[in-house]
């Protein structure tokens, strides 16, 4: 298309009357949509607390059930003894298990790692198998291996090839946040619309501006899923991660409390996983809410 013939089309008035004349008609709809959006991000502020009901809820019916001796005590303690347990974790320095709060540090530091590590391998290998048909020839197979490998599995082939300090316990955590994230980006960056890129294209856009401009804001929702995903998967990993050798950590306080057969300390651990889950995905899930403000279905959902 010849420049004239672009000017042209862009010139061309649809209604040069009605479009041209100014009035109270034009103006309410231009105010509409920042009023919706204002109005939606209010009601999320007031009602993000709705998302604490269930969890609420499974608490309360998990104590009625234990008071009502439906389940023993010995196999599922009610929430008042996991709770005093927790207390005592926190207040006393335990020789067998040492303290949560310390347990805890361990382990949110091996999870930023093995996190972080993870992740940025993940953006790489998208980005190389997203925009290159050769890219993808080289990437996507070994990775789609590694996605199919048991984490268990792979515990002692990394004992023996790194030994048991912190380097197989940040590998795994870094596979287990890596793949998720990796699928998700790889297909965002497929999925962008054709259209797009012809107008960017059109645009004489250079290739750093249309990945940079188009590229991955088109490829951002489906990434925030994947990140969401990695984040569940990486604290599944840690889990995994904290059985090889670990002298710290709240998977180490798990193996210990399941020598001494000790079910309270589990479910503290567990309960402190599940925490530290919810945390990170509300992290996200703002992260998303705020990166995709512009689309009008997120700020009404």
């Amino acid at each position: 298309m010849s420049e004239t013939t672009q000017s042209t089309a862009f010139a061309r008035p649809s209604a040069p009357v009605a479009s041209a004349r100014p009035g109270p008609a034009k103006a309410g709809p231009a105010k509409a949509g920042p009023a919706k959006a204002g109005s939606a991000r209010r009601r999320y502020r007031n009602h993000w607390w709705y998302r604490l009901i269930s969890p609420i809820a499974l608490v309360l019916i998990w104590q009625l059930v234990s008071s009502a001796g439906v389940v023993s005590a010995q196999k599922l303690p009610p929430p008042t003894t996991v709770w005093r347990t927790a207390v005592n974790l926190v207040t006393q320095n335990s020789p067998a298990y040492g303290t949560l709060q310390g347990a805890m540090l361990v382990s949110l530091q091996r999870m930023a790692i093995g996190f972080g590590v993870g992740a940025a391998a993940a953006i790489v290998f998208a980005l190389i198998a997203g925009l290159s048909r050769l890219g993808e020839n080289a990437v996507d197979p070994p990775l789609q291996i590694l996605r199919t490998l048991p984490l268990f599995g792979l515990v002692p082939v990394f004992i023996v090839w790194f030994g048991i300090g912190e380097l197989p316990k940040t590998i795994l955590i870094a596979l287990g946040a890596g793949i998720p994230l990796y699928l998700n980006m790889f297909a965002g960056i497929r999925s962008v619309d054709a259209k797009l890129v012809e107008a960017a294209q059109t645009l004489k856009l250079s290739r750093t501006e249309l990945i940079r401009h188009v590229i991955l804001p088109g490829a951002l929702p489906q990434t925030l899923v994947g990140l969401r995903q990695s984040l569940g998967l990486a604290w599944l990993a840690l889990v995994v991660a904290e059985q090889v050798n670990a002298n710290a950590g709240l998977g180490f306080m798990i193996s210990q409390a399941t020598q001494f057969l000790n079910l309270n300390v589990i479910l503290v651990a567990l309960a402190v996983y599940a925490l530290l889950g919810l945390i990170t995905d509300a992290i996200v899930r703002l992260l998303e809410r705020k990166a995709l403000a512009w689309r009008r279905g997120l700020l009404e959902s």
